[in-house]
């Protein structure tokens, strides 16, 4: 069963790739298509920083806190305490969202973003952060509603 949640991991990053590929091949950096009007559109920028562009040209830093982070995910995916299937998808979303963020860092020096909300003022974003903010999510309703059950 953890195969195929490595295998999931790989696929979110793989995605992550395919519609960074999408954008690159093309838009023009800062150009933007409405995909859902009034929803969000495909704005394309690059991010050589973390969210709100903090740390900007920081590379050595993300490489090592990217590291760091797959190991911490793959200590607790690995660890048969932490069992319960929600906690586990949490993390497969993380570390496929960790690992699409890293290729774009290793080979470009910086993050593609492309997910604009039309909606609301928000730092655009890439599908690798959305699997990062869901895995997130699912990990903090494990920890409210059922770690205690798992005890």
């Amino acid at each position: 069963m953890q195969v195929i949640g490595l295998i999931v991991a790989a696929l979110i990053a793989a995605g992550d790739q395919w519609l960074k590929y999408y954008i690159v091949t093309n838009y023009q950096v800062g150009e933007s298509h409405d995909v859902l009007p009034g929803l969000f559109s495909f704005t394309y920028v690059r991010n050589n920083g973390a969210a709100w562009n903090v740390l900007s040209g920081q590379m050595w830093f993300f490489y090592l806190v990217s590291i760091a982070a797959i190991g911490v995910v793959l200590y607790f995916y690995f660890n048969k305490k932490y069992d319960h299937w929600l906690f586990k998808s949490g993390l497969v979303f993380i570390l496929g969202g960790i690992i699409g963020n890293l290729i774009d860092r290793l080979h470009l020096k910086y993050v593609i973003d492309m997910i604009d909300l039309d909606f609301v003022r928000f730092n655009i974003f890439n599908l690798a952060d959305s699997a990062i903010t869901v895995g997130v999510i699912m990990i903090f309703c494990y920890l409210l509603f059922f770690e205690r059950e798992d005890d």
